[in-house]
């Protein structure tokens, strides 16, 4: 096990977005100091990841020990492949900039946020995919194989950077404070319909969770490993949204035929996929456990803070 220092000095890319956000506290309360990078700004250090020669530039004169990639272009959940365009080439130049830059700046760790869609789309069936499953299979077509490719090679770019030791954490779907929150007005008036899920189900992972991931990661990672974070109870996208409208006390969500979501083509890709996830590898290694086991426990325990 690969022990490092409690009080680093760490660039987070993606510090605005609601898992950065999430992902300082946790790091800061352990005794780290973290700088986010982004445009906006607030970040300590501002650069835009698409942009190299800028990226570089900002970084110039800077030291930090870990470097973590946490960065997407989502500003609201994905519903057409289109949407996932941005962040599909995030994945690839961002990764590959953000590599050069945490070079330049002697950073000993990289962390890279990845997803446990890029074991890749459909149903799985009663198999749970652990860490010795391939990951990044070819896309079933071509718009699939955009966003496998984007997870595919962040973690090759991640695992072969030279100088740099290299994780990465195949989170599964985020919800809890700041994230379920944007659905609550959409369940309110009841303009989120889901399909039936039948027997599909799907890994989550409460945000926090996920952020505390992270700083295991940062502090007790393997170097050249990946790690599955999800709780451990999958459950359908419905099945998800019903626990939330439940413990919120709101309409029951409408349930439509999954042909009729056919237009939200990435929405439907997922509602279509059906994947059990272990994250026994983590638990292991990085000392790391849910403190919600199952969605209905972190969602109850949000609508319990109001």
């Amino acid at each position: 096990m690969t022990t490092n220092q409690s009080d680093q000095s760490i660039l987070l890319a993606g510090a605005s977005g609601v898992l950065g956000g999430h992902i300082t506290r946790v790091l800061t309360e352990a005794g780290h100091k973290v700088t986010g990078l982004g445009r906006g700004p607030a970040a300590g250090v501002r650069a835009d990841l698409m942009d190299r020669d800028a990226l570089l530039r900002a970084v110039d004169g800077r030291h930090f020990d870990t470097v973590i990639h946490a960065a997407t272009a989502l500003r609201k959940a994905p519903l057409r492949h289109r949407d996932m365009h941005a962040t599909d080439a995030l994945r690839i130049d961002g990764t590959r900039h953000l590599i050069e830059a945490a070079r330049a700046t002697g950073a000993r760790r990289f962390v890279s946020e990845s997803m446990v869609f890029g074991y890749g789309y459909g149903d799985f069936g009663t198999h749970t995919i652990t860490e010795d499953d391939p990951f990044g299979p070819p896309g079933t077509d071509p718009e699939l194989e955009r966003h496998v490719e984007g997870m595919r090679v962040k973690e090759q770019l991640t695992f072969e950077a030279r100088g740099l030791e290299g994780i990465a954490l195949r989170f599964g779907l985020f919800y809890g404070p700041g994230g379920t929150d944007a659905l609550l007005p959409m369940l309110r008036k009841r303009r989120l319909p889901a399909p039936a899920d039948g027997d599909r189900v799907l890994p989550w992972v409460d945000l926090t969770d996920a952020a505390r991931a992270v700083a295991a990661a940062v502090e007790r990672g393997r170097p050249g490993q990946a790690y599955n974070v999800t709780d451990r109870t999958p459950t359908g996208f419905r099945a998800h949204l019903l626990c939330v409208t439940e413990e919120f006390g709101l309409p029951k969500p409408l349930t439509v035929p999954r042909r009729l979501t056919r237009p939200m083509s990435y929405a439907h890709t997922l509602f279509a996929t059906s994947m059990r996830v272990s994250s026994a590898k983590a638990e292991r290694e990085l000392g790391w456990t849910p403190e919600f086991p199952s969605c209905r426990e972190g969602i109850a325990a949000l609508a319990a803070r109001g």
